[in-house]
């Protein structure tokens, strides 16, 4: 099995080479055994989870609505969450950023504790996890799907305002130790969404991870 497919269609979409806008699905397979779900790009998406092609394809026919959103339509992922025995959280915004040079402005303290709630939390769906706390912030980096970087921050509520997300959303650029650093944003979560554009993150899809457990 080619279980390095989804990464090479991650690396060359943060380069901004994209799949043809065909409105077909490619079917690979999971890169492990933790990461499956659905990459949905434009006007093309990739289900990665190791299942029979072809009955991926007929769910897919068999889904109502528009076959162009249809592997981000809620039957079809109800079908892959019932076949797998596996759950979804939500539907996220992905986007992408490249690597920044020079240090945060912004200062940090590494907290290296394992049983600290947001290193305990983020070791769930990240390996080589790394998070740092400053007054007001915690900002968290870690291999996720694919072994791709991915970046994740939160502000406390009587730090909002005051531009803190953003400069940590750019400090993960400044940390990451590879070329792009990766994000994910519930839509409905503007303030999320808005914080890591303004610190240079560029959509990139839209993607549903299936959760063991």
């Amino acid at each position: 099995m080619d279980t390095a497919a989804l990464g090479r269609v991650l690396e060359a979409a943060a380069r901004g080479h994209f799949p043809a806008a065909d409105g077909g699905t490619t079917v690979v397979p999971q890169p492990n055994g933790r990461d499956a779900g659905v990459l949905a790009l434009t006007a093309h998406s990739v289900v990665f989870l190791d299942e029979d092609p072809a009955w991926v394809r007929a769910t897919l026919a068999a889904t109502p609505g528009d076959a162009l959103a249809a592997t981000m339509n809620p039957a079809f992922l109800t079908a892959l969450a019932a076949r797998t025995g596996r759950h979804m959280n939500t539907i996220d915004l992905l986007t992408a950023a490249a690597a920044l040079p020079g240090g945060p402005e912004v200062e940090l303290r590494e907290i290296r504790d394992p049983e600290h709630p947001r290193v305990a939390r983020a070791m769930k769906y990240r390996d080589e996890v790394r998070v740092w706390g400053t007054e007001g912030g915690v900002l968290i980096l870690g291999r996720g799907v694919a072994g791709r970087w991915e970046t994740a921050v939160e502000v406390a509520e009587e730090a909002r305002g005051r531009g803190l997300g953003v400069r940590l959303a750019r400090a993960a650029r400044q940390l990451v130790p590879d070329a792009v650093v990766w994000a994910q944003q519930s839509p409905g979560n503007a303030r999320s969404v808005r914080t890591f554009q303004a610190a240079g993150f560029r959509p990139v899809g839209s993607e549903a991870l299936l959760v063991a457990g």
